[in-house]
């Protein structure tokens, strides 16, 4: 077992997986004033993000182009989690596979001479989540939700 996933992988998506029993169906229809994307649609971009990177660590390059899956529907919170869990099977599996040397040692290549080896391309995922977290709390105080005690503590 690496250091990711003893160390950095446990309770990463303890976040997705809050907000995603915080809200409704209906929520995922809610948009916010301007040129923003439902909630729904949010949650999908952070699944697509999330298939960049498994991706990434399996060929060591990063593509934002990447797609291998789509959730059925992004107005369906049963659907959005199931693609979510395919999602982190596969990201534990593909980080399972590494050593520990390929976690310090191995180069991922991010593009414009940007290499990360996948202990660094782990923590970027990790700030692109908490990222997506932040955004998910506007639309979660405009739907008036409940924050979590981790929640709270994590994001604010």
């Amino acid at each position: 077992m690496n250091s990711i996933i003893e160390h950095e992988l446990p309770g990463t998506q303890d976040l997705r997986d809050q907000l995603m029993d915080l809200i409704s169906d209906q929520d995922l229809a809610y948009k916010l004033p301007g040129h923003n994307a439902t909630l729904g649609e949010l949650c999908e971009e952070m699944g697509y993000i999330q298939q960049v990177y498994i991706h990434s660590f399996k060929t060591f390059r990063q593509d934002w182009e990447y797609r291998a899956s789509q959730p059925e529907t992004t107005n369906s919170v049963a659907s959005l989690n199931g693609w979510y869990k395919k999602l982190d099977a596969e990201l534990y599996k593909v980080l399972s596979e590494l050593s520990e040397d390929d976690v310090h040692n191995k180069q991922i290549d991010r593009g414009q001479g940007f290499m990360a080896s996948p202990y660094v391309q782990f923590q970027i995922y990790h700030e692109a989540l908490l990222i997506f977290y932040a955004k998910a709390s506007i639309y979660l105080k405009a739907l008036e939700k409940q924050f979590t005690n981790q929640w709270k503590e994590w994001i604010g």
